[in-house]
């Protein structure tokens, strides 16, 4: 069911990152949407690639499941925050891009954290 949830999703922040590139391009050029939808891209491919590793038992699961929501929650605090302000001049809190970008930062340490699991299963 993780997995599932994951995918799902995975599959918004794909969605909602081809549609800011799209923005980005045509909508509101030059408001740091590029920024917004690669965030979201990357990191949509990067819940795929962990729920893989998951279903494969490839990785400490605690720790990798713990990257993709920080992947999830990281680019959404990011991607939103950026989104708002290009679209409506507010933002979704004080300093929540920074803390969006902070958490993808962490999330890619338990990432790390996850194969050196794996590394000592082993």
């Amino acid at each position: 069911m993780t997995i599932g949830i994951a995918l799902l999703l995975a599959g918004l922040m794909g969605a909602g990152g081809v549609a800011l590139a799209a923005a980005a391009a045509h909508a509101a050029p030059g408001a740091g949407l590029e920024s917004a939808a690669y965030m979201l891209l990357f990191h949509a491919a990067a819940v795929v690639a962990g729920a893989a590793l998951l279903e494969r038992d490839m990785a400490w699961r605690p720790a990798l499941l713990l990257a993709s929501f920080g992947w999830i929650i990281g680019a959404a605090l990011f991607s939103g925050d950026i989104s708002l302000r290009a679209f409506t001049g507010n933002r979704l809190f004080p300093m929540a891009a920074p803390t969006g970008g902070t958490v993808l930062i962490l999330a890619w340490v338990c990432l790390s954290i996850a194969a050196i699991g794996a590394l000592i299963k082993r």
